[in-house]
């Protein structure tokens, strides 16, 4: 993307020549996959490395371990060498964020196995939603029971929701835009309201619809993106004013406020990027130059607030700016690269490409 072909050259011949997932380590099966096996497949599409397919394989091969559950929902854990799994207490996310990546590897094997197991996981998690339609936020994956009926579309929930629709468009199969458009409806019902003329997700108990609570947050802020490439424009639109309502605000956002007294619950800014993710796509379907604008002042805001000597900090209270000695790698993969491709006319093709969630680039695979 950023033409930098000898230095990526480069990294894929040292991930070629050093990376060997024959480890004795647990991992996550939901950050593994996005991260590693994202990264390496999408490093595959662009490149055609044989090397990094091998690669995709390999790992895949020891994630699939984690799938033996009753349900076929996967358990949180792997060990890469022996397979042993734990973790029986899940969730929606991490249940439901894996088909994008072991569907394409199933298109680009012709191994239909990934594809089978992540869609047969998802499908197990949609037919346990309540009468409402509705998820919650909690799940084991031993009995299938509920372990917390807290419905909404932060985190634990959020790229569940997004990989429904992504799948529908990377693959084109109508059963994950069947199971989008019942989900999002039943979100749009239950949880949607205006609060003092701003569009805001509340959270809900699953079963019977009443409040809990009206938390929102920076991770919530997915979905505007989410909308508008479903289009359903206008509600992103209208959503993502809230989301720039709070940072402006503060200057940056808070992780976590309560919209009804715009009260701070968490007063981290961890460097996401779900309002500069938004932000991208909003620029990319409206050709609205508001949303550059917008997103630059995002950009000169982490500058201005997270710049440190030798990289970009956390920071531990937007209200103090207070600084935290640590910066994690999503920043690299997701904040800059959007912040980027928002004022990129060139190289990449927005309407033949799918992000992951964690915003590494898949090509559109049809048969």
């Amino acid at each position: 993307m950023l033409d930098f072909k000898s230095e990526f050259e480069n990294a894929v011949n040292w991930v070629i020549n050093n990376i060997s997932f024959d480890k004795d380590i647990d991992v996550q099966v939901f950050e593994t996959n996005i991260r590693l096996l994202g990264g390496l497949i999408s490093a595959y599409q662009i490149s055609g490395e044989e090397e990094l397919l091998i690669l995709s394989i390999d790992l895949a091969n020891r994630l699939l371990p984690a799938f033996d559950s009753p349900t076929g929902m996967p358990y949180r854990f792997v060990n890469l060498k022996t397979g042993k799994v734990s973790g029986n207490t899940s969730n929606p996310a991490e249940i439901g964020t894996l088909s994008l990546e072991f569907g394409t590897l199933s298109k680009l094997t012709k191994n239909p196995v990934y594809c089978d197991k992540v869609k047969n996981a998802v499908k197990a998690l949609y037919e346990r939603r309540s009468e409402l339609d509705l998820v919650g936020s909690g799940i084991n994956v031993d009995t299938g029971e509920w372990t917390d009926e807290t419905s909404h579309i932060g985190g634990c929930m959020d790229s569940f929701y997004e990989y429904l629709w992504k799948s529908w468009v990377l693959f084109g199969d109508k059963e994950f835009l069947d199971m989008y458009a019942t989900c999002i409806g039943a979100v749009e019902k239950h949880l949607a309201e205006v609060y003092d003329e701003r569009l805001w997700y509340k959270r809900v108990n699953m079963n019977t619809g009443k409040l809990i609570n009206r938390h929102f947050g920076a991770l919530d802020l997915f979905l505007p993106g989410l909308f508008v490439s479903s289009n359903q424009v206008s509600r992103g639109e209208k959503l993502i004013q809230s989301g720039y309502y709070m940072w402006n605000e503060w200057g940056i956002e808070p992780e976590l406020i309560d919209y009804s007294t715009m009260n701070v619950l968490n007063p981290g800014y961890a460097l996401r990027p779900e309002l500069m993710e938004s932000t991208y796509h909003l620029w990319k379907l409206t050709g609205n130059p508001q949303y550059r604008e917008r997103g630059y002042t995002l950009f000169e805001s982490i500058v201005k607030g997270c710049k440190s000597d030798v990289g970009y900090a956390r920071i531990k209270d937007v209200t103090t700016m207070e600084k935290e000695d640590l910066m994690d790698s999503f920043f690299f993969a997701e904040t800059l690269k959007y912040a980027y491709l928002l004022f990129d006319d060139s190289g990449l093709n927005y309407n033949l490409t799918v992000f992951n969630t964690e915003a590494h680039p898949f090509l559109i695979v049809r048969d």
